[in-house]
């Protein structure tokens, strides 16, 4: 059945995303927004919009009656929950369906399946999918969680059952600590998911974190459409992402999007969603989690395989097949995306909000941008800080990088601060060329990957902002700001207006 509005029940990035796929689609849509987003990109760009309520999520972007209101008053038949907020709660998704909307995901019962971290795995285990050894039993003492731990072997991995984000993960070294490791991630994950069950995995250490794109129909076909390594983590949240994976052998990935395609068949999986794996640099592999929505690092999939997954989620959930096989499937060239932030890595990474009041992103040959926010908008302390992702392709892997690093050196963002110069610095470490980014390589080199902010002199830093702000990356700017020997961060004033990343530092 043809989808002819869409309520888009997110904000920011995505939303913009999914925005542009129903415009060329030619799908009526309908955003929403809280108070805090009164003026925010995506509410300009929608067809209408509608107030959900507060700033906080609560009161807004996790409102679900207000969301099914919305849709149903403005001739909605379909809803679209991007990723994060609601993408992954099954009432939610049962909710739409309940009120003869259609729902841009998978079955409610698949995401309840894959929701709970200890009933996946025993799916998993089921469906002959390669596993983390581990423990897993609800009714478990914590003299239970220490002698299954000895037998597992230290170090290992305390896991919140359900959820995700990196929240309610302890990793614990030696014995001593264990009980104390599953006291705190028992709290971070019942105030995070309401849940404090948890569970024991080996910690895999030097680990790979490789995730395979798949896609579903509701007529019984399935396909992957390869892998993306995120290896580049910082707390369990990811950093960079790209494909192919420079750690996979062709033996290797075919393992693991055979075992994907299995993963995804045991929970009668439709639509779009990626079955993760922890991999090691000696070949194992094994199952970490499903996500079952839509990722974050989709774009790099698409410049590899030269496929929309959003305008496939559409023709999903309106009852068409898949319109290829997987013989037709190949990838091409390579793909990195980097998440820029509105954070202070030279202050552990803390949120910086504030106006951008300029905002210049890079264009190009092979240079693509994902982005909620223009020149003008404002940074909240409400919400995710990522305010874009930039994508690149290039043939080799090599290309793709060094035209990253100089995308993200054309980046100009004044009223925040940013993580620009942290992700170039990541770029251009050597174990970035190597391929041998690990889960935890950015908390072992954390100190190389944050280079030491210059303080301009107040007149030079001045007339280098002022240039980039009027004229954007012109050659008059360019020549103030090398003279000025611009950085980043230099302003010492105490509104909160800084430079993130001069496009012309080096």
């Amino acid at each position: 059945m043809p989808i002819h509005t869409c309520l888009i029940a997110n904000r920011g990035e995505i939303a913009v995303r999914i925005l542009r796929a129903c415009r060329e689609l030619g799908i009526r849509t309908v955003a929403v927004y809280s108070d805090a987003d009164a003026g925010a990109r995506h509410v300009r760009m929608a067809d209408e919009a509608h107030l959900l309520g507060g700033a906080a999520p609560s009161e807004s972007y996790l409102n679900i009656p207000k969301l099914i209101a919305v849709a149903q008053a403005t001739g909605c038949d379909a809803v679209h929950p991007g990723y994060g907020f609601l993408s992954e709660v099954e009432t939610f998704a049962q909710a739409v369906i309940d009120a003869g909307l259609i729902w841009i995901g998978p079955p409610p019962s698949a995401i309840r399946q894959m929701g709970v971290k200890t009933e996946a795995r025993a799916l998993m285990a089921a469906a002959g999918v390669p596993l983390v050894p581990g423990f897993q039993n609800e009714t478990a003492t914590d003299a239970d969680y220490m002698t299954a731990a000895a037998s597992i072997g230290f170090p290992v991995m305390v896991k919140a059952a359900g959820g995700g984000g990196g929240k309610g993960i302890r990793i614990v070294a030696e014995p001593e600590s264990l009980s104390e490791a599953l006291a705190a991630a028992r709290r971070e994950a019942l105030h995070a998911f309401g849940d404090d069950r948890v569970f024991l995995e080996r910690f895999i250490e030097r680990a790979h974190h490789i995730e395979i794109q798949v896609l579903a129909d509701a007529h019984g076909h399935i396909v992957h459409l390869f892998e993306r390594e995120c290896s580049a983590q910082r707390r369990h949240q990811k950093v960079i992402e790209e494909s192919p994976s420079p750690l996979l052998t062709p033996d290797m990935r075919a393992a693991m999007c055979a075992a994907a395609l299995e993963a995804a068949r045991a929970v009668g999986y439709v639509n779009a969603g990626t079955v993760e794996f922890i991999a090691t640099e000696g070949g194992e592999f094994y199952f970490l989690e499903m996500n079952t929505r839509l990722q974050v690092e989709h774009p790099v999939t698409e410049l590899v395989t030269g496929l929309d997954l959003v305008k496939l989620q559409f023709a999903i959930a309106a009852g068409a097949a898949l319109p290829f096989t997987q013989a037709d499937l190949s990838q091409r060239g390579h793909a990195i995306e980097a998440r820029v932030y509105a954070e202070d890595a030279a202050a552990g990474f803390m949120p910086s909000t504030g106006t951008l009041h300029t905002f210049v992103m890079p264009t190009g040959l092979g240079v693509r941008v994902d982005a909620g926010v223009e020149a003008g908008d404002t940074i909240s302390m409400y919400y995710d800080p990522m305010v874009a992702k930039i994508i690149v392709f290039d043939r080799t892997r090599e290309g793709a990088r060094a035209r990253l690093d100089a995308a993200l050196g054309e980046t100009a963002i004044l009223g925040v601060t940013t993580n620009i110069a942290f992700l170039r610095a990541l770029l251009r470490h050597p174990a970035w060329a190597q391929g041998a980014v690990d889960t935890h390589f950015i908390e072992r080199h954390l100190p190389e990957l944050i280079p030491d902010a210059a303080v301009l002199p107040p007149d030079a830093a001045v007339i280098a902002a002022a240039l980039v702000s009027l004229q954007g990356n012109t050659a008059g700017g360019k020549a103030v700001a090398e003279n000025a020997a611009v950085s980043y961060d230099p302003w010492e004033r105490g509104d909160h207006f800084r430079l993130g990343v001069h496009p012309l530092s080096p």
